[in-house]
């Protein structure tokens, strides 16, 4: 795991995202991009997989449509689909990429897609969120 932490972490400074937190014996890292509008990312490095989850909101209607809204959304989506944890009521952005063949561009990609899923869905998250 260890080789596979540094990989990430080296990445992560070639994105030029701020590392909030790590701790490479938990293969935990948290991490943030103001300019991407990225903040409090997770990364957990679990062999043999990279997870990176991003806690977006708490939903205020837990209705079939609110989760089919969300199902279809995830259609839309390059890179990572909405999730939901195990309350039913969280909204995730969640990814898994493979760590044996990571490069720069697929982690890159990930975050472009969560970029991009912040910037068109926002105002229909906020509707659906708890205030």
């Amino acid at each position: 795991m260890d080789s596979h932490f540094q990989k990430v972490k080296n990445y992560i400074i070639d994105l030029d995202f701020t590392i909030l937190m790590e701790d490479e014996a938990d293969g935990l890292m948290v991490i943030e991009s103001e300019e991407n509008g990225i903040k409090n990312l997770v990364l957990g490095v679990e062999e043999p997989l990279l997870i990176i989850e991003q806690s977006l909101v708490n939903l205020k209607d837990t209705s079939a449509a609110t989760y089919l809204n969300l199902l279809q959304k995830n259609r839309d989506m390059v890179h990572g689909a909405f999730v939901v944890d195990e309350t039913g009521k969280r909204v995730i952005f969640r990814d898994t990429l493979q760590l044996e063949n990571l490069d720069l561009n697929e982690l890159e990609a990930s975050f472009n897609s969560l970029s991009l899923v912040l910037s068109e869905h926002s105002e229909e998250l906020l509707k659906v969120a708890e205030k």
